[in-house]
C-alpha cells in the first residue's frame, strides 16, 4: 500500500502558509496526496497552495476560534481527508506576569484546543474507513519547564501526551499518530524570535519528512540526530538542572517586533 493509499486522497495541514506547515504541504504533495491547507493570512497560503502539483484548497480560518475550526469541517465534508497535520501554534513569548491573559489563552486555544476537536471530528470517520494518520506537532521545549515561553511548552506538552495515548488506543484499527517532538526549526517564526539559531537547528523539510515517515512506526519521533541527544540527556537529568539549561538557552527569545 502507498503513502497515498494509506493516509489519502486528502490531507489536511493546519498552519501551512509558511515555515515547517508549507514543508508538510509540499512532501505530502510529492507523495500524490491532495490537499486542504489552513492559515489566517490569505496571501502566503494561496501561493503555497498555488505552487502545488496536486488539486489543494486554502482554507482562511483562524483555528483559534470554533468559527475556525467550523470552516475548516465545512471545506472537508465532500473531501475523505486520511490525514491530518496538527502544525498550527501561537507562541506568547516574554514574562508570564506581565502577559496579557488573552495571549496566554490564545495559546491554549489554537495548540491544545484545535488539535483536539480537529482529532474528534476526523479520526473516528478515518476509523471507520479503517485507515488514515494523525501528526501533532510538539516541541523538545515541552520535555520540562521552559521560562519565557512557560505557556507554549506546556501547550507542547499536552500534544505530545495526547498523540501517544492516540497512538495506544488506535492500535490495529488502520490509523496511525505520531508526536513529532520537534526541537529547533529554521522557521521564519524562529528567526523574528530568536537571534542567533541554536545548535542543531534543522530546516523544516527535514523535520515533515521525518514526521511523515514515523507515522505507523511509533508514537514519538525527534527529528535530528543532535535533537535526540539532547533530549535523552535532558530527560535524564535532575528537573531544576533541566530547566536552569532550558533557561539559559530562550534568552535571547523575543516577541515578533520587540
Amino acid at each position: 500500500m502507498t503513502f497515498a493509499d494509506r493516509y489519502g486522497p486528502w490531507a489536511l495541514v493546519a498552519g501551512a502558509s509558511a515555515g515547517l506547515g508549507a514543508a508538510f504541504a509540499r512532501s505530502l504533495a510529492a507523495r500524490g496526496l491532495d490537499l486542504v491547507l489552513v492559515a489566517r493570512r490569505r496571501q502566503p497560503l494561496v501561493e503555497v497552495a498555488q505552487s502545488l502539483p496536486t488539486r489543494t484548497v486554502p482554507v482562511v480560518a483562524d483555528l483559534s476560534t470554533r468559527t475556525g475550526i467550523d470552516a475548516v469541517i465545512a471545506a472537508c465534508a465532500e473531501r475523505p481527508v486520511g490525514l491530518v497535520v496538527a502544525n498550527a501554534a501561537y507562541s506568547p513569548i516574554g514574562s508570564f506576569v506581565r502577559m496579557p491573559a488573552e495571549e496566554t489563552l490564545r495559546a491554549l486555544d489554537l495548540n491544545c484546543r484545535a488539535p483536539l476537536l480537529l482529532a474528534h471530528h476526523f479520526v473516528p470517520e478515518m476509523v471507520a474507513r479503517g485507515r488514515g494518520g494523525l501528526v501533532i506537532m510538539s516541541s523538545l521545549s515541552g520535555l520540562q519547564g521552559s521560562p519565557s515561553i512557560s505557556v507554549y511548552a506546556a501547550t507542547k506538552a499536552f500534544g505530545a501526551v495526547l498523540a501517544e495515548g492516540l497512538w495506544a488506543e488506535l492500535r490495529g484499527t488502520g490509523v496511525d499518530v505520531v508526536a513529532c517532538v520537534a526541537g529547533a526549526v529554521a522557521t521564519p517564526g524562529l528567526a523574528q524570535a530568536k537571534a542567533h539559531p541554536a545548535p542543531g537547528t534543522l530546516p523544516p523539510e527535514r523535520v515533515a519528512e521525518a514526521a511523515l515517515r514515523a507515522l505507523g512506526r511509533g508514537p514519538r519521533v525527534v527529528p535530528g540526530l543532535a535533537m535526540r541527544l539532547s533530549a535523552a540527556v535532558m530527560s535524564r537529568l535532575p528537573r531544576r538542572a533541566a530547566i536552569r539549561i532550558i533557561a539559559r538557552a530562550s534568552r535571547d527569545l523575543a516577541a515578533p517586533g520587540a
